[in-house]
């Protein structure tokens, strides 16, 4: 697909890989179908600007894209619009654009040999062409990488000299049909992801019922169809019917005729017997009635024909009411499939992005999972901690309470040492008294 972009521009009318080149579906096919069968509003997006980083990024790279499939498909114009942009452009860039073109031109011409070694090889089957088909099939393959290579150089200088991709872009016409289907494609497909990312879960759920209720119709419209097909059988049967009543009609009118052939044969015979015997007097007789038998055979060989005629003529706007009826069934069929072809492509990208989602999901889980982990380890390591701070405390709690009641005992002794002295020295003091008395 790559290549037949880059190439396919260059020459327009050119037939390379046109049987398998793929053709490229709108992408708003399916929302436009959608939009034709009910109510439009609850597929517009409630946001009209994005406000992520991550959504601006991934827009900023489709349009980048969509500028660089712009410069690319335009090449073709460019090869044979040389002389009038020669004064535009710098040498390096006429020189890119010539290189590729010759390419492009080489190329086309090895493809072409191929066809015809082709052709040899199927007409005579020798192995000396086979040996040389394999090799120009290398050769082509080596030339589609060249063209590639020449194709991002060419890019290159378009995206670095920014003044010259403009006038390329501006000063240039006549991008091929194809490259205009596959810019189209890119643009919508830019819409759809556009869309997308302004879309909220619970708009995304409002889609997906809506899309249910689509499928709902599409159910009924599947139901009326087939009862056409059953309205068509009986229609067909019934006209079956009729054209073999008819082919009975014709056949009793022919075997009809048959008798009144063989009838008038035999009155012929009987009346020429007759006419040998009475030839003068039944003579006239005779002829009036031969006269008689062949108008009446006459006749009867004009109605054969008008009762033809208008069989045929019954027949064939039968038959052109069944042309009309099974065109009217193969567009109805042909909708179908188109429709049934687009929703196939929406359920196919909604499923890309909900196995998307689900790994994300499954991401996010193992995540939590290591953080949970983290939290009960910090957690136990706070408890012990608050554990050891408890102990520590109580600890202190105990030595102080320790350390109080040794005081307390230690001052207590002390006072009582302290009375006991005083109370020795007074004793001795009234000893001495009573003694010097």
């Amino acid at each position: 697909m790559a290549m037949d972009v880059l190439v396919a521009p260059l020459y327009q009318g050119s037939e390379i890989a046109s049987g398998n080149r793929p053709r490229m579906s709108m992408g708003l096919g399916a929302r436009k179908a959608l939009l034709s069968c009910g109510n439009t509003s609850q597929l517009d997006p409630a946001r009209t600007k994005l406000t992520t980083i991550e959504t601006k990024r991934i827009i900023a790279v489709l349009d980048e894209t969509i500028h660089k499939v712009e410069l690319i498909t335009l090449l073709s114009a460019a090869a044979y619009s040389q002389e009038s942009l020669e004064g535009l452009w710098d040498e390096d860039t006429i020189r890119a654009v010539r290189e590729h073109e010759d390419l492009c031109n080489g190329l086309l011409e090895e493809v072409n040999l191929i066809r015809e070694e082709e052709e040899e090889v199927e007409e005579m089957g020798e192995d000396e062409l086979q040996f040389q088909l394999q090799e120009h099939k290398q050769r082509v393959e080596l030339l589609k990488e060249e063209v590639k290579n020449s194709a991002r150089n060419t890019l290159r200088i378009f995206l670095i000299n920014i003044p010259a991709g403009d006038v390329f872009r501006t000063q240039i016409v006549g991008r091929s049909e194809e490259a205009e289907i596959f810019l189209q494609s890119l643009f919508d497909f830019r819409n759809f992801v556009f869309e997308k990312l302004l879309t909220s879960p619970m708009e995304e759920k409002e889609k997906v019922e809506f899309m249910n209720e689509i499928i709902l119709r599409d159910k009924k419209n599947a139901e009326m169809i087939r009862d056409l097909e059953t309205q068509l059988a009986g229609t067909i049967k019934s006209r079956d019917t009729q054209v073999e009543k008819e082919n009975f009609v014709i056949r009793e009118l022919k075997s009809h005729l048959h008798q009144v052939l063989k009838f008038s044969e035999s009155h012929l015979i009987r009346t020429k017997q007759e006419a040998k015997k009475q030839q003068k007097a039944e003579l006239r007789a005779s002829q009036i009635r031969i006269t008689k038998i062949q108008q009446d055979i006459l006749m009867l060989k004009t109605q054969y024909h008008n009762l033809t005629m208008e069989n045929r003529e019954s027949e064939q706007g039968l038959r052109k009411k069944k042309y009309k009826l099974e065109t009217e069934i193969e567009n109805w069929i042909q909708k179908y499939d188109g429709e049934m072809g687009e929703k196939q492509a929406e359920y196919e990208e909604l499923d890309e992005i909900y196995t998307e989602e689900k790994a994300q999901l499954a991401e996010l889980r193992e995540k939590h999972k290591v953080l949970v982990e983290e939290f009960v380890q910090i957690r136990d390591e706070r408890l012990i901690s608050s554990k050891k701070k408890l102990e520590a405390e109580q600890e202190m709690t105990l030595m102080v309470r320790a350390a109080t009641l040794i005081q307390a005992f230690w001052k207590g002794y002390l006072v009582r040492s302290l009375l006991k002295s005083k109370r020795k020295k007074k004793g001795k003091g009234k000893g001495k008294g009573k003694g010097k008395k």
